[in-house]
């Protein structure tokens, strides 16, 4: 199956130079967990609920704050040609829960691990993808010091 028969193809973008409040707001008007940062068509990075929580709130920084301040740069992009499977390993391989899809340079869509559990019908796909990327992000998590 190809990543263009599950992506979502309405991706929700923003200017760099928006402020996270912006983009928070966006978020929220739009029901999504990110936002990709667009310049002249070109994804320049990637802002989740989880940076602003993360990023923003928790570290006590401004609403005014540029949300390019806060993104995850740079962006690992697929394209629409690809495999599922090979998304799937792109995604593992950098620990992201959200894949933009680039064709010849332009934003067409985006992939998500809800999207891959929702639409691909590949339970056991979507069960090693959780578990290897929430490993990735969160590698304290697993991985911490249990001393004694």
């Amino acid at each position: 199956m190809r990543i263009s028969e599950v992506m979502t193809q309405t991706v929700v973008t923003a200017d760099p130079a928006s402020s996270v409040q912006e983009v928070a707001a966006l978020m929220r008007e739009r029901n999504v967990g990110s936002v990709v940062l667009v310049r002249d068509g070109e994804a320049v990075g990637v802002v989740t609920d989880r940076d602003l929580a993360i990023g923003v709130l928790a570290d006590g920084r401004g609403a005014a704050d540029q949300a390019s301040d806060h993104a995850t740069t740079p962006v690992v992009v697929g394209e629409p040609a690809m495999d599922v499977q090979q998304a799937a390993e792109l995604m593992i391989e950098h620990g992201i829960r959200r894949l933009p899809i680039v064709d010849s340079g332009r934003l067409t869509g985006i992939v998500t691990l809800d999207d891959l559990a929702a639409r691909s019908g590949d339970a056991e796909l979507v069960a090693r993808l959780t578990t290897q990327i929430t490993r990735a992000a969160l590698p304290g998590f697993y991985f911490h010091d249990r001393g004694g």
